[in-house]
């Protein structure tokens, strides 16, 4: 089965002449609690150019209707579950803007997102892919607070990735024609999609520009999403795009000593969080940080991750292994001080 031809028009879109059509393009599959509010606040964008498409990935829950409420103020298409990547494709083939704000149902904008990367977008003509910092909304203990992300040195666009610091959808704008040129998203790409979808952008040379401005938020409330279902398949995924940049990096010779360093500040990254459930699997990635800098030491710069400095030392002088192995032991102590402190 197809997408089902039964969604209805927007108002038709009059360009002025200077401004730019923006299609805010929503993936939707069981978000009833939340693709209200996503919807209202991309109707609430003040740049003025703009079409909001909704594609509802075979929802089983009341998505469907929450989306047909909003009438001939968007534009929406149905159709069987094919996952999130399938239904950001058709989203794409349905757009008509020259940009696109790509957002998930569970997340929302602030009414002047687009307007202020529109504006960075006509100060720098030349650029593909806009960036910025997003807020994080979380819910603890039934309060909901938020936490701007963070956007550490240096901004340039390959260590970012490498660290995984490149942001989530919702906070970027895409030039249409850079994601058509390398084929869009990749749609069995089962987790990672959008840092496979900046790979593939580097590489193709598209030029990526960071935005101080900001006002996308991602709300982290629930279990079950893409990143959350398989931890394994996260980091194994990680793992291979981290080894497929650094591959394409060293045959361009634009491999630098930034780069590599913060590649496998990131392999060290994911070997500790490998560490829980596969020790053997975290053990050959460290190999592999060894072998591609043999002096590499977990407390460089670039840092997102504050290392111990007896965990540095061990690493140093005793290797991963050993490093991981007395942290768990000081984790175990500390624990078992608390838990005697509390009796």
């Amino acid at each position: 089965m197809g997408w089902a031809k039964t969604y209805r028009s927007i108002i038709q879109y009059r360009p002025s002449m200077n401004k730019r059509l923006v299609s805010i393009l929503i993936p939707c599959f069981n978000a009833e609690c939340w693709i209200g509010q996503c919807i209202e606040s991309a109707l609430a964008q003040t740049w003025a150019e703009k079409e909001l498409i909704v594609v509802d990935d075979g929802s089983t829950d009341g998505s469907l209707k929450v989306i047909q409420s909003f009438g001939d103020r968007i534009r929406w298409e149905t159709g069987p579950n094919r996952g999130g990547n399938v239904a950001r494709n058709r989203l794409l083939d349905l757009s008509r803007g020259d940009w696109l704000q790509y957002l998930d149902a569970d997340d929302y904008l602030l009414p002047d997102k687009i307007d202020k990367q529109m504006q960075f977008i006509e100060a720098n003509p030349g650029v593909d892919v806009v960036f910025s910092r997003y807020i994080v909304e979380t819910q603890i203990g039934g309060e909901i607070r938020q936490a701007v992300s963070l956007m550490p040195e240096p901004l340039d666009s390959w260590c970012l990735l490498m660290r995984w610091d490149l942001p989530q959808t919702g906070a970027v704008l895409w030039r249409k024609q850079a994601v058509l040129s390398v084929g869009g998203w990749k749609a069995d790409q089962p987790c990672c999609q959008e840092h496979e979808l900046y790979l593939r952008m580097l590489k193709a040379g598209h030029h990526f520009a960071y935005c101080t401005d900001y006002g996308a938020v991602y709300r982290q409330w629930r279990d079950g999403s893409v990143c959350t279902n398989d931890l394994c398949e996260v980091n194994r995924r990680r793992l291979e795009i981290i080894n497929d940049a650094e591959k394409f990096l060293n045959l361009n010779r634009a491999m630098s000593h930034e780069r590599m360093y913060l590649t496998n500040q990131s392999r060290l990254e994911v070997a500790r969080l490998v560490w829980q459930y596969d020790r053997k699997f975290a053990v050959e990635i460290a190999d592999t940080i060894h072998l591609s800098q043999p002096d590499f030491d977990p407390g460089g710069y670039g840092k997102r991750i504050n290392y111990s400095a007896a965990y540095r030392h061990a690493y140093r002088v005793l290797g991963y292994q050993a490093a991981e192995i007395l942290a768990m032991i000081a984790r175990k102590v500390s624990c078992l001080g608390r838990s005697q402190e509390h009796q």
